[in-house]
């Protein structure tokens, strides 16, 4: 018997015998609707890098409607030059609802760019706003850089949160 031979389809799960057909699962269900949906029959990468994005708006702006989020951002939005004006305007509570609305609405426009390529497109200018704006606060984070370490480039952890900035704006502008 040659393990090479047997046949397998992979899109019904079946088997010639040799091999037991695979098990159903909820990941036939949802590949066939997305295919269906149009999302899965061409530009995969480009349609996987979307989505990316539209989870990182969703989970980040979920994180923006509890007190302890609003706790962790003030020294990142007092000290942000593009940011600091939501303290006065919105408050502690009120700067991260205003960024969780923020992040929401990019993530909706990103999400509706799968159909609409110009809600996609305010998605993603919106979501580059968003990392410029959160970019600009590394130059200006108190104790940023490891004084014990020699300073610059050896980086606190405030300063390696923010550079996910810098890398994910490329992938957010190609959207």
């Amino acid at each position: 018997m040659n393990q090479f031979t047997s046949k397998f389809d992979v899109t019904s799960g079946d088997s010639d015998g040799i091999r037991p057909p695979a098990a159903r699962s909820f990941i036939d269900p949802l590949a066939n609707l997305l295919v269906r949906l149009g999302i899965l029959r061409e530009n995969l990468d480009y349609h996987l890098i979307r989505a990316s994005m539209v989870i990182i708006f969703l989970f980040f702006g979920y994180q923006k409607w509890f007190q302890y989020e609003a706790d962790v951002l003030v020294p990142y939005i007092s000290n942000g030059p593009l940011i600091s004006w939501l303290y006065p305007v919105f408050g502690i509570r009120g700067a991260t609802w205003f960024l969780g609305v923020s992040e929401w609405s990019f993530g909706a426009l990103l999400f509706l760019g799968f159909w609409n390529k110009k809600m996609g497109i305010l998605g993603a200018l919106g979501s580059c706003v968003t990392f410029i704006c959160t970019a600009s606060i590394i130059p200006f984070m108190p104790n940023g850089w490891a004084e014990s370490a020699g300073g610059f480039p050896a980086m606190t952890e405030h300063v390696a949160f923010l550079l996910k900035d810098i890398f994910s704006f490329p992938r957010h502008s190609i959207c």
